[in-house]
C-alpha cells in the first residue's frame, strides 16, 4: 500500500487551509511521516518598489517573512502533541517555483494544498499556483477543496490505456495504489473509470467504406470487451498481495465508457458526487520529455472536487533545484 514519509503542506495565509491541515495531520500520523508547513512571500513587484519610501524592499520582505513565520510557528505548536515531527519554513520567491525547489531539495513525496480558485474565473476551482504544481511538481500533488467533507464518501480513479507507452501502465498502477490506500483509510466507495474512443467510427460508417452498421457495431462491441478485460486485469494485478486483499475488501466499481476522457471523467464525477479524483496529469512527447496533456487540463477545468494528481516515473521538473 502507498505510504508517504515526508509530507509538505502549503499553509498559504491567503486561503482557508484548515481542511488541508486536517488531512495533512491525519495522514502524517497514520503514515508516521514528517510534516513540513510552508508559506511563501512573493517577490516584491517592481512597481511597488517604486512606491516604497519608508522601508526598503528587503525590509518589507523581512517583515512579511517574520509575520508568516510567527503564524506557522503557532500552527506547529497546536499539532506538536500529536506525535508528528513538524517543521515550519517561509520561502521567498515565486510560489510554485519555491515550493517545487523545496520538494526537490528535501525529497518530499507528497504536497498538500488548499485550492486557491481563480478570482477572474468564477467556476474554476484551481488557481494559477495549483495548476503550475500539478504540471511541474515531481511528486504527487493533492489539491483540497476548502469546503470538502471531513470524510471522503466516494473516490474516483481515472486510468488510461496506451499500448505504445509502458510508462502509462506504471502510472495507472500508481494511481490505483494511491486511490486504494485512501479509500481503505477512509472506508470510501471506490470507482475506477476508463474512457475509450473508437478512432474513425464515423469514417467506418460512411457508405464508401462498405461496412454495414451491424459490422461497425460488432467492432465497437469487440473493442469494448477488450477494454473491460484490460481494466479488470489491471485492477486484479496492479500491486502486492496486500493491494489485492484491499481490492477484494473495497470491491471497486469499474466503469468502461466509450467517449472522450475529458468529457467522460468530469461527467462521471458529477454523476457519482465524487469527493476526490485520483488521476495522472502528464502526457509524454517524443521530443522534449513530459508536459501536461490537454485531456488532464480540460478535466481539471471542469471538476468541482478535490484532486490528487500523479506524475509518471521518470518525470523531470522543468524547475531547477
Amino acid at each position: 500500500m502507498q505510504r508517504f514519509s515526508k509530507i509538505l503542506l502549503i499553509a498559504d495565509a491567503g486561503t482557508d487551509y484548515s481542511a488541508a491541515l486536517k488531512r495533512a495531520v491525519a495522514l502524517a500520523k497514520n503514515n508516521q511521516a514528517s510534516l513540513t508547513l510552508v508559506d511563501v512571500v512573493d517577490s516584491v513587484p517592481a512597481e511597488l518598489r517604486m512606491a516604497i519610501t519608508m522601508v526598503t524592499p528587503q525590509e518589507l520582505c523581512d517583515i512579511l517573512v517574520t509575520e508568516k513565520r510567527e503564524k506557522l510557528d503557532g500552527i506547529s505548536r497546536t499539532i506538536a502533541d500529536k506525535e508528528i515531527a513538524v517543521e515550519a519554513k517561509v520561502l521567498v520567491g515565486k510560489p510554485f517555483s519555491e515550493i517545487i525547489r523545496q520538494v526537490l531539495g528535501n525529497d518530499h513525496d507528497l504536497v498538500i494544498k488548499c485550492a486557491e480558485g481563480d478570482a477572474s474565473l468564477r467556476d474554476i476551482l484551481f488557481g494559477s499556483t495549483d495548476m503550475h504544481l500539478m504540471r511541474k511538481c515531481p511528486c504527487p500533488v493533492w489539491i483540497i477543496k476548502s469546503t470538502e467533507h471531513r470524510h471522503y464518501r466516494c473516490i474516483l480513479a481515472a486510468v488510461d490505456l496506451d499500448q505504445e507507452e509502458a510508462v502509462k501502465d506504471v502510472l495507472n498502477r500508481q494511481i490505483l495504489e494511491i486511490a486504494t490506500s485512501l479509500a481503505l483509510a477512509e472506508s470510501s466507495e471506490m470507482h475506477i473509470v476508463h474512457a475509450w474512443d473508437f478512432a474513425g467510427e464515423n469514417h467506418f460508417r460512411s457508405a464508401r467504406m462498405g461496412f454495414s452498421d451491424a459490422e461497425v457495431d460488432a467492432m465497437l462491441a469487440e473493442e469494448a470487451g477488450e477494454r473491460k478485460r484490460w481494466l479488470k486485469n489491471l485492477v486484479n494485478t496492479y500491486g502486492t498481495k496486500a493491494d489485492e486483499e484491499a481490492v477484494d475488501y473495497l470491491r471497486p466499481q469499474l466503469h468502461v465508457i466509450q467517449g472522450v476522457a475529458k468529457h467522460i471523467v468530469p461527467s462521471k464525477a458529477r454523476e457519482l458526487d465524487v469527493d476526490l479524483i485520483v488521476m495522472g496529469t502528464v502526457a509524454r512527447s517524443g521530443i522534449s520529455g513530459f508536459f501536461m496533456g490537454n485531456t488532464a487540463e480540460s478535466i481539471l477545468n471542469q471538476i468541482d472536487c478535490s484532486v490528487l494528481t500523479i506524475k509518471p516515473p521518470g518525470f523531470v521538473s522543468p524547475v531547477s533545484p
